[in-house]
């Protein structure tokens, strides 16, 4: 078995098999062993008393007195009965017909869930059941959880890891002179107790590594491919950008100063001495897009096609939509087209056929525009929306499709600019961080649950007024392994709790990715008013007419995601609004969330997140989506950034060309081919 082999090769994995880890961005081996737990269970010792408190876990070893079934509101329950030290514990199942044939009246089990109380006697409901000897076997070790996939299960990914690290040992790439200087454990281990660690050390040993490894591997493929890279001089004619100030003129607002100075630097470009690439940092709704269509329509002014490349469908279509809708407003007379994976057919056939004439246009699309069928006539600039989903390598594949191409990718991850420098390196950097003057500051508020009512009503009154609203949970469903709100349970009480006029959608990660794309067109576009949804709306959906936002359990999440979820409304002119629900039950609010409630700067804020992180903000799911990475997190982790940066430094210093570490090399070459075959 290789690292690079196809996941079928792996014991228990057939075809059908296969496709809920494809779904899942699994494809071959290496991406198993980097499909990292989100969280972790430890199981404590069994206990043969029960002195809990509401909430706490707690592992029970006791004989059932007697199991019943019933039927309540169309599901069947089942109860069962255990006597503690002369106390009863009420144990509760849902749906699990089973247990009333399995489970034996004298027989002495294991049960392990979350202690509530009814009156006097305490209640577990959904335990899970062990024998002795099966519980006995995992007191103490810290168990594997993983983000969820529609069709994939936690035991599928157990069993799946299992097979590959008892068949192959993972090899060392980095020199002993990088792992050495910084502590570093050897990446085989790494691997295995990411998975399945021994205890709190082991894990945060195998965590430090492989968040190391994947800053190295990101620095030290920007440094080799700009060096690769000889500078291209910028032989096309002399550019007129008159045709900026006519847009600007025609808009109906001013640009704010950083929008200007983004697009100043931007045209300074198009007419310096060299082909460039460029980052555009912005803050969530700071108005980047704006800036690429000036950018684009002065290519087209001077004969040039230029391409925008977003990551998912709905965001190209927005794209799309936008920029004929911005054409139509300034009197441009630029085709606009559209090429997506759901482009199909005669439609298809049409956009290939745009793209490869001579009249200079706009191409909006996804990864799509980078296949070989698709050809470019004058492309002259490519930009790459929400950048960090895409690899150097699908970014040069798009510019590789002209001779002459200027580059510019944004992102709306706020990063502080030390930081910045360091995981950008080659590129010139523009940051804008005002928001525009059309958009009113969003008004922020840190609730308990007992305001929800009040929340609703709020929600009622602007989708009433004709506008949006979206309620962000931190699970999917009801789960035994983690505490909150779940966008199932919440979906059904909106819509009982809801006037019959509003429409509720749900939306997670977990859907097939044709229904999550019908969920957020149909919100994008109106049809649905209120959107309950995990974190996966964080980005690629823009819609201007959401605004008011609530996030449950929001103590549960770092500040740069909840900077990013709080960007999915305040999009439009109309006053937006946001509300962070903090169900810790703590007297004193979360410094995180007072931060929040004060500001709406992501670059204050991203600051701010450096300095309140503490070393227990490692383990468990990742808080942001900086960049590319799985683990590492650019806040959290900002020395280990620092390191990284500083050993790939050394290493080049010392052989530019890396021929003295081949296996570095090949693991360089390895990791940018599976990013982009992945695609």
């Amino acid at each position: 078995m290789d690292l690079n082999d196809d996941i079928t090769v792996i014991k228990g994995i057939g075809p059908k098999t296969a496709a809920p880890f494809r779904r899942a961005g699994v494809f071959c081996v290496y991406d198993l062993l980097t499909y990292y737990p989100s969280s972790y269970k430890s199981y404590p010792e069994v206990s043969t008393a029960i002195t809990a408190d509401q909430g706490a876990s707690v592992a029970l070893a006791a004989p059932v007195k007697n199991i019943y079934e019933r039927f309540v509101n169309g599901k069947t329950l089942t109860t069962a009965t255990l006597s503690v030290m002369g106390l009863n514990v009420n144990l509760v199942w849902f749906n699990q017909r089973y247990l009333k044939k399995s489970l034996k009246p004298g027989i002495r089990y294991v049960f392990y869930g979350k202690v509530s109380y009814k009156g006097k006697n305490p209640e577990l409901v959904q335990p899970q059941i062990f024998t002795i000897n099966d519980y006995q076997k995992i007191v103490g070790s810290k168990l594997p959880f993983y983000p969820k996939v529609f069709g994939l299960t936690d035991k599928m990914i157990e069993k799946a890891v299992i097979n590959v690290l008892e068949t192959i040992k993972v090899p060392e790439y980095l020199p002993e002179a990088v792992t050495e200087k910084y502590s570093l454990t050897d990446i085989d281990t790494a691997f295995r107790n990411i998975h399945f660690p021994s205890g709190d050390e082991a894990l945060s040993d195998a965590r430090k590594r492989l968040a190391f490894d994947e800053f190295f591997t990101y620095i030290m493929s920007q440094r080799l491919t700009a060096e690769e890279e000889t500078k291209t001089q910028n032989t096309l004619e002399p550019f007129d950008i008159s045709v900026s100030e006519k847009i600007q003129n025609s808009l109906s607002y001013e640009l704010t100063n950083g929008q200007r100075k983004a697009l100043d630097d931007v045209l300074d470009d198009f007419n310096g001495k060299y082909i460039t690439q460029r980052l555009i940092q912005g803050d969530v709704g700071s108005g980047k897009t704006i800036v690429a269509f000036i950018a684009m329509a002065v290519m087209a002014d001077n004969g040039y096609t230029s391409a925008i490349m977003a990551p998912t469908e709905v965001l190209a279509r927005q794209h799309y939509e936008k920029f004929v809708s911005l054409c139509e407003t300034v009197g441009l007379d630029i085709p606009c087209v559209l090429l997506t994976g759901h482009v199909k057919g005669k439609a298809r056939t049409k956009a290939l056929h745009d793209i490869a004439s001579d009249v200079p246009s706009f191409v909006i699309g996804t990864h799509a525009l980078f296949q070989e069928k698709v050809e470019f006539k004058n492309l002259a600039l490519v930009i790459t929306d929400e950048q960090h989903r895409f690899g150097v390598k699908q970014r040069n594949a798009l510019a590789g499709k002209g001779e002459e191409v200027f580059s510019i990718v944004m992102s709306a991850t706020p990063i502080p600019r030390t930081l910045a420098l360091i995981l950008y390196q080659g590129l010139n950097i523009s940051t804008i961080t005002e928001k525009p003057s059309i958009r009113k500051p969003i008004k922020n508020a840190v609730i308990d649950p007992s305001l929800r009512k009040n929340a609703y009503a709020l929600f009622v009154r602007e989708i009433r007024a004709g506008h949006q609203g979206v309620i962000i949970c931190p699970l999917v469903e009801p789960s035994e392994n983690a505490e909150g709100e779940n966008v199932e349970e919440y979906y059904e009480k909106m819509r009982q709790m809801m006037p019959p006029d509003i429409t509720v959608g749900k939306l997670y990660g977990p859907m097939p990715s044709d229904e999550k794309e019908q969920v957020m067109s149909d919100f994008a576009s109106g049809k649905t008013d209120l959107l309950i949804s995990t974190t996966v709306i964080e980005v690629g959906v823009d819609v201007p007419n959401a605004t008011v936002i609530m996030i449950e359990d929001a103590q549960k999440f770092g500040l740069a995601q909840l900077h990013q979820l709080r960007g999915r409304v305040g999009r439009g002119d109309a006053q937006a609004y946001c509300m962070f629900v903090d169900t810790s039950g703590s007297k004193t609010p979360s410094k995180r969330l007072e931060v929040l409630k004060r500001s709406n700067d992501g670059f204050y804020l991203a600051n701010a997140d450096l300095k309140m992180r503490g070393p227990g903000d490692t383990f468990g799911v990742r808080q942001s989506g900086d960049v590319s990475f799985k683990l590492a997190d650019i806040y959290n982790d900002a020395d280990l950034l620092r390191e990284a940066s500083e050993s790939v430094e050394m290493l080049l210093d010392s052989d530019p060309s890396l021929d003295s570490i081949p296996d570095l090399k090949a693991h360089l070459k390895e990791q940018s081919d599976r990013q982009y075959s992945n695609l």
